[in-house]
């Protein structure tokens, strides 16, 4: 069950990173006020319903608004990642050192039979407790 978690949450996690870093763009095209179309990957198609400029010989010439509208939504992502490690400061490598020897050290294989107290022996007893206090197990 951990290990599903764990490689769960990486995913997540890679995805958020994926995310944050990706720019994208989206079209919509209106149509009096409603959205007609719109597109991730290119220009939304239009409803074909835009006025066409006629060309006059007119000095002043009356233009109509058209009830089409165009609109572009556009989230730019971050783009200042560090790629490489090859300038380290000080305080980086201070975290980095501990850390890469503490992980690589779950990874070696130790001695079942290793007593981590073996140079440390118990404190003399002076005076038996279980009599002193008159505590027995029944």
């Amino acid at each position: 069950m951990k290990k599903h978690f764990f490689k769960i949450a990486s995913f997540l996690m890679a995805l958020i990173v994926l995310f944050s870093t990706f720019t994208f763009t989206v079209a919509q095209h209106y149509c009096g006020g409603d959205l007609v179309d719109f597109s991730f990957l290119g220009k939304a198609e239009t409803c074909g319903m835009e006025i066409q400029k006629v060309s006059d010989s007119f000095e002043y010439s009356l233009e109509k608004k058209g009830c089409c509208e165009d609109e572009m939504l556009s989230n730019t992502g971050q783009h200042d990642l560090k790629l490489t490690i090859d300038k380290l400061t000080f305080e980086q490598l201070q975290y980095v050192f501990p850390f890469a020897y503490s992980y690589l050290n779950l990874f070696l294989e130790q001695n079942g039979n290793t007593v981590p107290f073996n140079h440390y022996p118990p404190p003399f007893l002076v005076k038996d407790i279980n009599i002193l206090d008159q505590t027995f197990l029944i």
